[in-house]
């Protein structure tokens, strides 16, 4: 269960997940070991899966981004989401509801390396691409707060 100080701790973290012990200790009003404790406890538990880099595709030659809505042919669910963990390109990919079975986000060099991706399952499934303009918003966390008041 998360309380006030796990937030503090969470809170510096997005920020910066490499702050050091000392400067999550500093928000957190902590000491450094008690901060290293709390932290294996929450990747423990689970809260923290990973400290990663975000990095912007652009400049690693992607300019193209892609969200692609995929639809398996009937008995093709599980060939089609072998097909898509083997496609490099494919930088997040998600199972979802309605029409559609798979949402995924590609990254592509170019328009003809986008086609080139997307036909490696079109004998598998149907798919509806649409080209990123821009991320207004990106990739956040959900709101912090105590688990005792997200019941509320």
């Amino acid at each position: 269960m998360l309380d006030e100080t796990d937030i503090r701790i969470l809170q510096v973290l997005i920020r910066d997940g490499r702050a050091t012990l000392k400067d999550v200790g500093d928000h957190a009003r902590l000491s450094s070991p008690t901060v290293a404790e709390r932290m294996r406890r929450l990747e423990e538990g689970g809260v923290i899966r990973a400290y990663t880099v975000d990095l912007d595709p652009s400049l690693l030659g992607y300019s193209l981004q892609a969200l692609v809505r995929v639809r398996p042919l009937a008995g093709k669910v599980h060939i089609v989401q072998q097909a898509l963990e083997q496609i490099a390109e494919i930088c997040e990919c998600h199972k979802i509801t309605g029409e559609d079975c798979f949402m995924e986000l590609v990254a592509a060099r170019s328009m003809e390396q986008l086609d080139a991706i997307v036909d490696r399952i079109a004998e598998k499934a149907e798919t509806n691409t649409s080209i990123i303009k821009s991320q207004p918003i990106r990739r956040r966390p959900p709101p912090l707060q105590p688990q005792a008041e997200q019941t509320a």
